[in-house]
């Protein structure tokens, strides 16, 4: 439905369409304020239903809040409508690194540049605890001034994203370029299969096609597996000794980021990044893949209209992301999706202009009253039923969020119990309890959704 000249929000004149998939579109765009050329990526919120990639697209907006890096495509905002998703991002100007392999193999100068551009972008991205999972050259864009930058994390994983053994567990990449204990399907570490597909990239710079290919997927899967290939007579020594360290199909051995930044012929020429160009901000050791403070995001009410609204243990409130907001809108509400029952289990809303230590008394104060144990951690106040009978039964979360320092969304949700025992405390105790706390914007009361 886009076009050549559309306006997104009086801030983005739209240009030429870059590429599109399969529920979404990258266009050319002009920042109106002040001439910036940027890309927006317009994402189809039904098609992203349908398809169930909404963990996708939340992980791919807090992973690029993490990676602030001149080698990897910059977030610079999300906006929202009723039916779509805009992402505006960096635009690069210079295509893919894919292209410029097309035309013929790189000198070896050039794709040792490339190359060291990478791998300071990948060792950053995994000191914020983010591993992309799906490094290639149609991912690799470079700048008006030749520079390459990392894109598309939509496959990418956060640390927490391990389970108990410490390991990531989705099978994703590109075949080609994806480690072999991806393909085992035991488990992985997301730093060696990041380097693996580094090496991958590295023979392609330098030989103008794959190290390992086949017309049989599963005979490929076998070398891949296998470590099983040649390296042309061009390579030189060093360059033959390095592939093999970083394609070694045993993730144990295989070379470390960290040794491989420190081989001779890697560094032949490396400049790193002066320290003013790294965003050093770091999240919490304890929550590494916390999301940093976000520009506004920016939602089109029912008529056109621009909105916006800001983002930013002890009792301290969870901050709200840019993809947490849009999808506390009805028109992005994906409970009724995955729930039966949606009276039981659908979150209760309310919002509120005081502050999150007056929201916790006031809870507080409604739980002794019923008699319910309460427990604070981590931005939620949770409380359970103590009494005999069916209320002792209820368990009951308050969880607050943060949008700005004067802006809370409180969301309760029953955790176990009766739920007409629950309706019950909730539209009769808890509910009137809280009309004090609850943001009335009109001078009418703001019930509790």
């Amino acid at each position: 439905m886009e076009k050549k000249g559309t306006m997104l929000l009086h801030k983005y004149e739209l240009g030429k369409l870059l590429g599109q998939g399969t529920f979404a579109k990258v266009y050319h765009a002009r920042n109106l304020k002040n001439g910036q050329n940027v890309a927006v990526k317009i994402i189809d919120k039904e098609k992203v239903l349908k398809i169930g990639l909404t963990d996708q697209i939340k992980r791919e907006i807090s992973v690029m809040r993490l990676v602030k890096h001149p080698n990897v495509v910059q977030l610079f905002e999300v906006m929202a409508s009723k039916n779509k998703i805009y992402f505006a991002m960096e635009y690069v100007k210079g295509g893919e690194l894919f292209n410029k392999i097309a035309k013929g193999r790189l000198k070896e100068d050039a794709a040792r540049k490339y190359f060291q551009q990478l791998i300071a972008a990948v060792d950053f991205c995994h000191s914020r605890g983010v591993y992309h999972r799906d490094l290639k050259p149609e991912n690799l864009l470079l700048d008006e001034d030749g520079n390459l930058k990392v894109s598309d994390f939509g496959l990418s994983a956060l640390i927490e994203s391990k389970r108990q053994d410490g390991k990531l567990h989705t099978t994703c990449g590109t075949p080609a370029y994806v480690a072999p204990e991806v393909i085992n399907k035991r488990g992985y570490d997301g730093e060696k299969a990041d380097i693996w597909s580094c090496g991958v990239i590295l023979f392609v710079l330098l030989a103008g096609y794959l190290p390992f290919t086949d017309k049989n997927l599963m005979e490929m899967y076998r070398k891949i597996c296998k470590g099983e290939f040649r390296c042309p007579q061009w390579f030189p020594l060093e360059v033959r000794k390095l592939l093999s360290r970083i394609l070694d199909p045993d993730p144990i051995t295989r070379i470390t980021l960290e040794k491989l930044m420190a081989n001779s012929w890697f560094k032949k020429g490396f400049k790193p990044l002066p320290i003013s160009k790294i965003d050093c901000n770091m999240p919490s050791s304890s929550t590494p893949c916390s999301v940093l403070d976000f520009p506004g995001i920016i939602e089109l009410d029912s008529h056109g209209n621009k909105e916006e609204a800001s983002t930013s243990s002890s009792m301290t409130p969870t901050t709200l992301n840019a993809f947490d907001l849009i999808s506390l809108s009805p028109g992005f509400d994906l409970s009724g999706l995955f729930e039966n029952d949606k009276i039981e289990r659908s979150p209760s809303r309310f919002t509120s202009l005081e502050s999150a230590s007056s929201i916790v008394s006031k809870l507080e104060k409604v739980a002794m009253t019923e008699n319910f144990k309460v427990k604070k951690k981590d931005g939620k106040v949770e409380m359970q039923g103590s009494k005999e009978g069916r209320k002792g039964q209820l368990s009951i979360d308050a969880e607050i969020f943060e949008v700005t320092p004067s802006f809370h969304v409180v969301e309760v949700t029953k955790k176990a119990g009766d739920t007409m025992e629950y309706l019950k405390f909730y539209n009769q105790d808890l509910r009137p309890s809280l009309k004090d706390v609850v943001w009335n914007s009109e001078g009418t009361d703001h019930k509790l959704q």
